[in-house]
């Protein structure tokens, strides 16, 4: 397959998890480096044009949205997961259509992201949901999607949303309701 390791580039700014996942993919023989913040992504990436990369959505001063064009710009060729901890289907939507290889819900093992990467094609035996979301996930979906069109900013989303941005805010706060 490959003379040299591939090479692979984690963006996340969760410490423990960068970690553990450098620590799982270095022993499965990738070379590993770690960036927490979009500076320091894209210049590990012009140093290491890695072959893969795993990308938070939310990383702590920007979207990872924000940053995968600009990365796929330094590295065309580098398969690009985006992993959250906030799914929903606009943002899922968004990273495909922005080049991301493939999107998966945190938490996620190195085995499922190796996976994910590996994936080439859609599934059309994908199993689909018998029951429809619930009204507080399409909320959420919604919300998403809002802040998404807004690129990321409280006040522009609350104004659309027709919400005071401090209720925004708190809702933004909680976990993803499940389906």
């Amino acid at each position: 397959m490959h003379d040299q390791p591939q090479r692979l580039l984690i963006i996340d700014d969760d410490d423990m998890f960068c970690h553990v996942m450098q620590r799982a993919m270095t022993r499965r023989g990738f070379e590993v480096e770690v960036a927490s913040d979009a500076e320091q992504a894209l210049m590990l990436a012009h140093r290491q044009q890695p072959d893969i990369a795993t990308l938070d959505l939310k990383l702590e001063h920007s979207s990872g949205l924000k940053l995968l064009p600009e990365l796929l710009d330094v590295v065309p060729d580098c398969r690009v997961v985006v992993l959250t901890g906030y799914s929903s289907i606009a943002t899922a939507v968004e990273a495909i259509k922005l080049g991301a290889v493939n999107y998966l819900c945190k938490p996620a093992d190195a085995d499922e992201i190796l996976a994910a990467l590996d994936k080439q094609d859609g599934d059309p035996n994908t199993e689909l949901a018998d029951n429809p979301p619930s009204i507080n996930r399409v909320t959420w979906e919604h919300i998403q999607k809002v802040l998404q069109e807004h690129d990321g900013n409280i006040s522009a989303t609350a104004r659309a949303l027709g919400m005071h941005r401090r209720t925004l805010q708190r809702k933004l706060q909680k976990r993803p309701v499940r389906r």
